[in-house]
Formats: structure tokens, sequence, C-alpha cells
């Protein structure tokens, strides 16, 4: 099952180093390790090869693949000598990369959008194209009557409002082309009624929102331990360092809100209540692509005896997020070939933020997920 991969920030680095690994995989130049598609109760015929995976995209910087992964090499991302091997196979990527498109009206945007999803499928003879959203965090849009309904979308978009926030136009597209779309950041995407709408009448799975990579995969292993137990948390506090683009979009207090209420809903939700704390994000531009979370967890116990504890997550954002691309692009085009419509929540196990997932807790959602693989290979998730 041939499968295009279009990255939506496809030269930041977490496409980058999902595109490093996915040519790796395919040339045998490193194993499957982060990759949850790859373990026995995941893997099976279902599933697209990492050999079917085409990679294209769209992203407003202009810096070659071959230098992004040189970057990424000398920061300790990725080794240096899968971007000196792969030089070639990412100089052939490169010519699947566009810019983002600019001017006229969101409606001329969507349309070129579509044309170029389009193109790259018929050009490669690919089965299927997944869009993945991994480009900046966004602030949350003002609300537009558009939102709502399909006819009133499409009337507004070709005014000259910016009605569409980027991650939700780019999610227009993809439906208008046909395409399923994956959301890995806290952005609107596909969240709105109006789109889910028309995914549904063009007969495409979604799945999204915001990649769970770190301290939001601990809270979502810990918080049910502390429920299941009947203890009571009076506090969690987190803090969390980030340096790099991913850093630098969030010290913009729009998009730092859009993550920050992201990564909270885990405990009201898996708790039942919302102990006191909250979560801070902050830049450290000499982090790089590396992130420090740190976390105090205040609690209750028998008799109303006081305990804590700490927990400190230190790990690099790219490596932990670009093998859970290629994991969702594979399980979305598998959905998709299995008839699927509409929101994907077996898919939730890998999301901060699941669209229709009725539980945070890790252990719940990975044996959803499990049953959906079994079903996909079964044939039997149509």
């Amino acid at each position: 099952m041939r499968t295009g991969v279009w990255l939506v920030g496809a030269r930041g680095s977490v496409a980058t180093t999902a595109i490093v690994g996915g040519l790796a995989l395919r040339a045998g130049l490193t194993g499957p390790t982060g990759c949850v598609t790859e373990l026995p109760d995941l893997r099976g015929p279902a599933l697209p090869t990492f050999a079917d995976l085409v990679f294209g995209g769209h992203d407003v910087a202009t810096t070659p693949l071959t230098k992004r992964a040189e970057a990424l090499a000398a920061a300790g991302v990725l080794p240096g000598r899968l971007a000196t091997a792969l030089t070639a196979d990412l100089t052939a990527v490169e010519e699947d990369l566009r810019p983002a498109p600019t001017g006229g009206s969101q409606a001329d945007r969507a349309a070129a959008i579509a044309a170029e999803l389009t193109a790259f499928r018929d050009r490669h003879r690919l089965d299927r194209v997944v869009v993945v959203n991994v480009s900046a965090t966004e602030p949350a849009p003002a609300a537009h009557p558009g939102h709502a309904d399909p006819d009133a979308l499409r009337a507004a978009l070709a005014g000259p409002d910016e009605v569409l926030p980027p991650s939700s136009l780019y999610a227009y597209a993809a439906v208008e082309a046909g395409c399923p779309y994956v959301d890995f950041t806290p952005s609107t995407g596909l969240r709105l009624p109006a789109l889910a709408a028309l995914a549904a009448q063009r007969g495409l799975p979604y799945a999204g929102h915001d990649g769970k990579t770190g301290e939001t995969l601990v809270k979502s292993v810990l918080a049910p331990m502390f429920a299941m137990r009947n203890l009571a948390v009076r506090s969690w506090s987190g803090v969390n360092l980030l340096g790099g683009g991913d850093g630098a979009t969030l010290a913009e207090p729009g998009a730092n809100a859009a993550k920050v209420d992201s990564k909270q809903r885990v405990l009201g939700e898996t708790l039942g209540y919302v102990p006191q704390g909250g979560t801070r994000i902050d830049y450290v531009e000499d982090l790089g692509d590396f992130k420090t979370a740190w976390d105090l967890i205040t609690f209750a116990g028998f008799l109303g005896t006081g305990m804590r504890m700490e927990f400190t997550w230190h790990g690099c954002d790219s490596a932990l997020a670009a093998p859970l691309v290629l994991d969702l692009a594979r399980l979305t085009a598998a959905a998709h070939a299995a008839g699927r419509v509409g929101p994907l929540p077996e898919l939730a196990f890998f999301f901060k933020d699941p669209i229709d997932s009725p539980t945070h807790s890790l252990s719940a959602q990975w044996q959803r997920l499990v049953d959906f693989a079994s079903e996909l290979h079964a044939g039997g998730a149509g």
C-alpha cells in the first residue's frame, strides 16, 4: 500500500527526524526503536511498510533537508552517519517539498494546497496520502460563523478575511483533496464542526491532537495509579523547559495557553477532580532540541497522611515524536483503506488531548489500540 506522508512543517525538527528515520528504516540502516507499530501486538499486514512510505510536505522555511539533517546531527538529535548516508535520499524528498502558499484568499490557498496534494499522489502513484500537521503551535482562533457550517465556511473562505487558522486551512485542503488528516499539535486543525462534517461527507478518517511524548505521557500512567489506589491528589505542579523552535513558539502567550490547556486535561478527566497547581512552560534557548520537565505531586493516604512524589523527564522531543508520526501515518492509512470515517478515538494512545476518547489512562488507551490493530489486520475495521 504505497502511502504518501505529507508533512505540514516539513523542514522542522520533528518532520526532518521522521523523514530521516523513515528513510533509514527503509534502507535497513537503523532499527524501529520507538515505533510502536513494530511491536508484536500492532504489527501486521494492514499497515503500509516503511518501504511504502513516500514523503512530501509544505513549509514556510527554505533550508534544504540535507542541511536540516546535518544541524540535527550536530545537536545530537540523530546520528551523523545517517545524515551522510541518506544525502541522496533526502535530496530526492526535497523535490516533493513545497513553499506554503501565500497571497489571494484562503480559498485560493486551500485550492493550491489541494492541487499539490493531488499532484503528489498522482506523481508517485500512491494509494493514498495522509496529511500530518507538525507545524508550530497556534493560539486558539477567534470564533467565526463559518466554523459551524460547510457551506458558510466555503463562502467565507472566498472573502478577504482569515477565517481559518493555518492548521485548519490545511485540514480543509486535505479533506478537499480526499486525504486523511492527523494533527500532532494542539492547534485547532480539523476540530471544527464544519470541517468534521466535510470529512464525513468525503468518507475520511482523522486523528489528533497534540502528540504525547514527555511529561503528559508520564501523567497518563501515574494519574490512573493514584485514582485506582484511592489516594487523594492534593496538588500537581509541573515546570517544562524547552529549547528549539517549539520552545520559541511557546514563548508567545497565545500558543503557550493552547499547549498548557492540552497538557492539563489528563488530570481532571482521569482523577475526576482538578488538584491544586498547574503547568508552566518556559523557553530556554540553550536546551536546543531537548526538553526537561519537573513535576511535584502531593497526595494524602489513609488517615489523611500527607505524602509527595517528584519526577524529572529529560528527553529529545524530535526523537520522541518522530517515530509516533510514522506510526500515526501507517495506522491512519490502514484505517482509511478499511473504510473508517470520522475521528479515530482508537489512536488516543498517541495524544494529550485525543478526539472522542473516554479515557486518558495509557493502559486503557493501549488496549483499545491493540484491539483496533487486530481488527485492521483481520479486515474488520470497516
